[in-house]
Formats: structure tokens, sequence, C-alpha cells
């Protein structure tokens, strides 16, 4: 159906700059030109494997829900432009329709086509790719792509919508204790409340209650291959670590497989801001890294598998056999631990209760929209704690930041410190740590003790997010590998069982006890844990790994 002529959405973000002339030539090399009519559908909700389309003459909009009663053009767009987002490069299905509002001339290159330019033309690839990213923040802003239908005391619903948002999957929450909106729907689709959550994607397919792998399989998530799949490197653990590891490991050669129980990107993948990594001044986020990471490990071969959670490991003749939760197992030559490490608890009671409903282990844009304008608590002395607040200030209406230490200065950096302390809605409590948590089904307020003063207050809070500490992930190993008495992984020197066995010792600093297995980021005994450390440690341990696969066993 015809639309009505439209005026180009303004490039407010930096989300749709113009190809010049040179690099409209280049991509006409490798793909058709096309007439489009007006009202026809360049690609529809939930494609997948679509063209990469740049508009050459007439106008394109961007339309979510296409043809129904809730159907909302999110953009539109002109001459020298071009269409898709991130999802494009790693094969998600499309979140929204791509529809002519007039007659236009496009030119359509197939993405595989598209991935070897992007790889070979640095300039015009990070022009692209920079879009793709800022385009995927805006979608999960705006709410565009998939729906989730809940109550927000349901476990269940919680899961849905952590994994989602983790996974960097735009989505729009609809809460049936809250929104009339989401009753109707239930009623139209014959659902009973208690039957929920429902998870809705493309406006083509309905999933009840989905587990993670479920639902990764239909946003498009990269799976495990078959029930017994073999590499030459396996990266358990997809942080910063994990993909610099993935990264080196595929550039040099290797067979590489990541698997990663819940998503890219670890725990750096939910901040909002890194503004101490080298090479971005104004600082990246967490999730752009994660992607960038993902695109570039990619290019050079490397296969991923997410959800792919380890549970098990053991070595026979060379190998190392990796089992996945599920049932299925992986089998490498070489293996680098880059779990990373989650982090703690509050020993509080009633804290397992609003775990399932207002306690946060991350800040991302998720969590920001399911608690605007409230009151919030942080809790944390960390440069996390420090990212959490910069991040929440601008969309919560109060948040206190709780700290066991005397000073910010003991765990914080001094740039974090600087803004939170110009932050007019921050209120910081030193000395203070939580005692017990208030409300019903849903947070009301925190009692905080003040350790100096020995006094007690009470905190209005609707959310709670932890940062504190740090518990490794290190179940899986069941004993193969060294550990230190807090569960860290022993490398190097400090693993001495190693090298014993050796004359000499092997010089390879980030192995473990075990030949063969590294161990990088978070999860390593004595690291330093900090994003650019993790990358750097995952970068040594392939030349090492590769030393040491050239030297034999």
């Amino acid at each position: 159906m015809p639309m009505r002529r439209m005026s180009e959405t303004p490039d407010t973000y930096g989300a749709y700059p113009r190809l010049t002339q040179a690099q409209l030539a280049a991509l006409g090399k490798l793909g058709q030109r096309r007439g489009v009519p007006p009202g026809a559908t360049l690609f529809a909700e939930g494609d997948r494997n679509c063209d990469f389309f740049a508009i050459l003459d007439g106008m394109v909009a961007l339309v979510e829900a296409r043809g129904t009663a809730e159907e909302r053009i999110i953009s539109t767009h002109g001459r020298g432009r071009f269409l898709g987002e991130v999802g494009l490069l790693t094969g998600q299905p499309a979140l929204y329709s791509a529809v002519a509002t007039e007659a236009a001339q496009v030119l359509a290159v197939p993405v595989t086509r598209l991935r070897e330019l992007v790889a070979a033309d640095a300039a015009l690839g990070d022009l692209i790719l920079r879009a793709y990213l800022i385009r995927r923040s805006i979608l999960i802003s705006l709410g565009v792509g998939v729906r989730i239908i809940g109550s927000r005391y349901s476990p269940d619903a919680r899961r849905v919508r952590d994994f989602v948002a983790r996974n960097r999957i735009p989505a729009r929450w609809l809460d049936v204790e809250a929104d009339p909106g989401a009753e109707q729907m239930l009623a139209q689709l014959g659902v009973a409340p208690q039957d929920t959550p429902l998870v809705i994607l493309y406006g083509r397919q309905l999933l009840r209650n989905p587990g993670n792998a479920e639902l990764a399989r239909a946003l498009g998530l990269p799976a495990a291959a078959g029930p017994e799949a073999a590499c030459g490197l396996l990266v358990v653990g997809a942080g910063p670590a994990g993909l610099s590891a993935a990264v080196y490991g595929a550039s040099e050669g290797l067979e590489t497989v990541v698997i990663d129980g819940v998503a890219t990107g670890g725990q750096a993948g939910t901040s909002s801001r890194i503004e101490n990594y080298l090479g971005f001044p104004s600082g990246i986020s967490g999730g752009e890294l994660a992607e960038r990471a993902v695109i570039q490990a990619r290019k050079f071969g490397a296969r991923f598998a997410v959800p792919a959670e380890a549970t098990a490991i053991e070595h026979c003749e060379g190998r190392f056999t990796v089992g996945l939760a599920g049932g299925t197992s992986v089998t490498a030559s070489t293996v680098v631990i880059a779990t990373g490490a989650r982090y703690r608890r509050l020993d509080v009671p009633r804290l397992a209760r609003f775990e399932e409903t207002s306690v946060y282990y991350a800040a991302s844009q998720a969590e920001a929209q399911l608690c605007r304008d409230d009151p919030v608590a942080v809790v944390g002395g960390g440069n996390s704690a420090g990212q959490a607040v910069v991040f929440l200030a601008s969309h919560a209406a109060r948040i206190s930041l709780i700290v066991r230490e005397r000073d910010l200065s003991e765990n914080m950096s001094r740039y974090l410190i600087s803004q939170i302390e110009r932050l007019a809605n921050v209120e910081i409590l030193l000395s203070t740590e939580v005692r017990e948590l208030l409300g019903d089904q849903t947070l009301d307020g925190i009692v905080v003790a003040d350790n100096r003063a020995g006094a007690t207050r009470t905190v209005p809070a609707r959310a709670l997010f932890v940062f504190i500490g740090a518990m490794p992930c290190t179940g899986w190993l069941g004993g193969l590998a060294q550990l230190d008495d807090r569960g860290f992984v022993r490398t190097g020197p400090d693993a001495p069982q190693a090298y014993s066995a050796e004359p000499g010792g092997r010089r390879s600093p980030l192995e473990a006890s075990q030949p063969g297995m590294f161990a990088v980021g978070d999860v390593r005994s004595g690291s330093t844990k900090r994003v650019a450390a993790a990358v750097g440690e995952g970068a040594m341990a392939i030349r090492l790994a590769y030393e040491r696969m050239k030297s034999g066993p």
C-alpha cells in the first residue's frame, strides 16, 4: 500500500551518515541497482539474511508492526543513506520493515559481500559498523522489536528480560500488573496471565515461557554445533578476555570456538560507558565494545555459541572435553578459561525474594527503563558501581550510593568520583552498609547502618543495584585446575604443581596447572580487574598457547 510522502528523519545521533559517491561506487561493484515502486517492501520484520540497501533516490521508511493497529514509523531516509542495523551483520532477524514511501532507486548488496567489504575497506567498514551500533542502541531505547509480556513478580519473566537485555536485543516490556495494554493483548491471544511470560517476536512468532536456548534460537543468536563439536582452540567465556583470545586465536589460523552461558561481553558488556579504555577518549559502551569484538572475531573465522554453559571438563590423551548444559560437549586441544566472576550477593534477609523483582547486578539501558523516575540505591565502591551511578543518574529520580569504605578513592577511579560529585541527584553514603530490605512484593526502601556513627536510617529505593566483590565462575572445572583459597585459577609460578612436572618449569605465566589450559581475565588469580588488562591477557594467552603447540606436549 503506498504511503504518504514524508520528510527525512534528521541525523541527531550520527546514526544515519550519507555515503559519498566514491563509497557508492565501491558498493556498486558488489551489488545491483534496483527500482522500487511506492509501497513496496525491501525487507520485512523477521526476515533473515537480508541484503544491504543503499538509497540512490527516493525515500524509504522503517516501520514497526506494519499492517497492524500498532504500526509506527521509526524513521525515514533518503538519497545517500543506507539501511539496516548490527543484526544484519550478525545474522539476526530484521526488527522492522523497510518500505518505499515513493518511487525509489536502491543499491542491493548481498550481506556476505558486505562483510567482505567491511573487512577490506577500513574507512567504509568503520562508518557502517559505527552507524549500526548506534542504531541498535536507539532501537533498545525505543523498545522496538521483541515484546515480553509477564508479571513483575515472575522469576521466569525476570529471566527472559535479563537474557534479552544481556544480549542487547531491543525489546518492550509489558507488565500485566500495571499495563492495561498487556491484559488486552493477552485476551486477544487467549492466554491467561498465569501462563506468562510470553515472548512475541517480529509479529509472527509466539513463545510461551521459553527457555534461554529456545529463545536464543528464535532471536538468531549463534548456537553450538552438533552434540560433539571439535576445534583446536576453545574459549570458555565471552567477556573482554575471552573475546580478545577469540580474535587473536582466529587471526592466527586456529580453529576457534567461543562459548558463553548468557551473552557476549561479560560484566563489561553491561557497562554503559567505559571511559578509561585506550583509544576511546570519549568512552565506549561495553555493549559496543563486545559487538565490535564479536564481528572482528567472526571476520577471522571464530565461531560463537550462546547460550552454551560449561558444566564440566575432562582431559584425556591430549584433548579437553568440555560438557555443556543440555548434554552436548566440545573437544579441543587447547582451552582458554575466561569465565570471569560474578558480583557477590548481599548478606541481608529477604534478598532472594527481592532478586526476582527489584535487585539488579547490571545497569544497562534495559534496567534504566525499568526504574525510570524512581529512587534507586547502588551498593559498591568500585568502578562498576561508579559507572552505574553516572549512567542511572539521567534516568532515576534519586540515587543513594552506599559504600562500605571511608573514601571513594580507595577503590574508584578519580574520573568517576569527579563525575559523581557533580550529580545533583546522587547522595554518597560512606562507611555504610545495607542491613534490611523493605517492601512487600517489590522493594520500597532499604535500611542502612552508618558504621562510624552507629546509627541506622531508611533510604527510599524501588530498585537496588549491587556491585560488591567478585566470585569466580570456576565450579565447572572440577579440580582439573588448581584454584587459590578464593576459588580463582592459579597460573604460572603460582601453580607449582604444573611446574614440578617439567625440569626448569614452563615459561607460560598464564598457563594453569593442567598443560594446555590457560586462564585469563577476572577468573585468574592475581589478575588486574580492568577491561584493558583482560584484553591484554586474552591476546597474550594465544601467543603462549601457540608456542606450546609448536613445542609439543
